[in-house]
């Protein structure tokens, strides 16, 4: 006798896609890029109709047009997001990526004109100095956090002006780092800067592979280890998490260390960089603006749901659009417009998280909506078969 019984295959469950987080926040991250394009196109409109369609379409496809800078430009907003989003575990909220960016990129100049090193280690040597100089710029707010409870907020960004006041002065008072007849540091040594990738015209290096590999690192670490899960505990709630028999204070110190050693890593990947002359590299001007990549690498935390795999896509993104903006330019638009329109872009990105919270509820209420409709369906269709053979007996 054949068998005619077979399994089924198992149903697309949408609940429980809904529910994943992951799924969650990529929804939400497409949601509010998409939101923010249709704003920044308005914007751009308005400023010129005739030229709207083809500017736009350069600020979303330009940046493959310049792939060295869109790689070089990733980088430092890249490790500022990381910063970030690893504070966001903890649940503190570290805005003075800033400062600990400035301040890494102060200390690397430092190790780079000052220390006399063999040529294959000097620039090793360099970017450890950054991240050491980023490390101490973190460390001082967690220190306040966690021993006297001062809010983090505060702290981290009163230190973004006083790291920038103070790297400012250092540098202008430094005959050996600072070119006063062109307000701005000198080049760097070769030895001092990090390899180049050999793109043209751009000053793409190997530091984007050393910053993905961090963030691959970051990832393992607070999801495959006891030292991240104690982090993570520590963000859900902090007096269980001491309940539970783990430091809290020492937490939030760490936590804060590193987050600022992530910064420091940025700012020396961007100031060690090659510059696109051959045989110069990038310079520092002491202007007394605090530094636009620490802040972009809150929108980049954000977008990236803090997650250290999502903050690379996101980073990528926010360069690419800031790479095709500039190109946009070559169709009439003012500096001021394309940044207008790339900050719109970015900060409505930055959105996400509420999207998310959003997003979520409504999806799953007119999921809910719908099972209960499906549900009173079928019982009035098997109810009905039972009343026609009732009265018929």
């Amino acid at each position: 006798m054949r068998n005619n019984t077979f399994t089924p295959l198992k149903a697309f469950n949408l609940k429980k896609l809904v529910k994943n987080k992951g799924f969650s926040a990529f929804l939400a991250s497409l949601l509010a890029i998409f939101l923010g394009l249709i704003f920044g196109y308005i914007v751009m409109a308005i400023a010129s109709t005739g030229n709207s369609f083809s500017g736009f379409m350069t600020v979303l496809w330009g940046g493959f047009l310049r792939l060295g800078d869109l790689l070089y430009f990733t980088t430092p907003i890249l490790m500022t997001g990381l910063s970030v989003g690893f504070a966001f575990k903890l649940g503190l909220f570290n805005i003075g990526a800033s400062g600990q960016y400035t301040m890494g990129m102060f200390f690397a100049l430092y190790a780079g004109f000052m220390w006399d090193m063999p040529d294959s280690i000097h620039w090793l040597a360099c970017v450890a100095a950054g991240m050491a100089g980023g490390l101490l710029w973190g460390l001082i707010p967690g220190v306040f956090k966690a021993l006297l409870n001062v809010n983090e907020v505060i702290t981290s960004i009163m230190f973004n002006y006083v790291g920038m006041y103070i790297v400012d002065m250092l540098i202008q008072g430094n005959s050996a780092m600072y070119v006063s007849s062109k307000a701005r540091t000198a080049y760097l040594p070769l030895s001092a800067q990090i390899p180049s990738l050999g793109v043209k015209n751009s000053s793409a290096n190997i530091s984007i592979f050393i910053a993905v590999a961090v963030a691959v690192i970051l990832y393992i670490i607070l999801n495959k280890t006891v030292f991240g899960y104690e982090l993570k505990a520590t963000g859900y709630n902090r007096y269980a998490s001491i309940y539970a028999g783990m430091s809290g204070k020492r937490n939030i110190i760490v936590t804060m260390a590193i987050a600022g050693a992530l910064s420091g890593l940025g700012g020396a990947f961007a100031i060690l960089a090659p510059s696109i002359i051959p045989g110069s590299s990038m310079t520092y001007e002491p202007i007394n603006v605090i530094a636009a990549n620490g802040f972009n690498g809150i929108a980049v935390a954000l977008l990236g749901n803090s997650s250290p795999i999502g903050i690379i896509f996101s980073a990528l993104f926010i360069s690419h659009i800031q790479r095709g903006g500039t190109l946009a330019s070559l169709y009439g638009y003012k500096p001021e417009i394309i940044d207008a329109v790339v900050a719109v872009i970015i900060y409505f990105s930055a959105f996400s998280v509420l999207i998310k919270a959003t997003l979520g509820r409504f999806i799953s209420k007119e999921y809910n909506k719908r099972h209960k409709q499906k549900q009173t369906q079928s019982t009035d269709a098997s109810n009905a078969p039972a009343s026609a053979g009732g009265e018929e007996a």
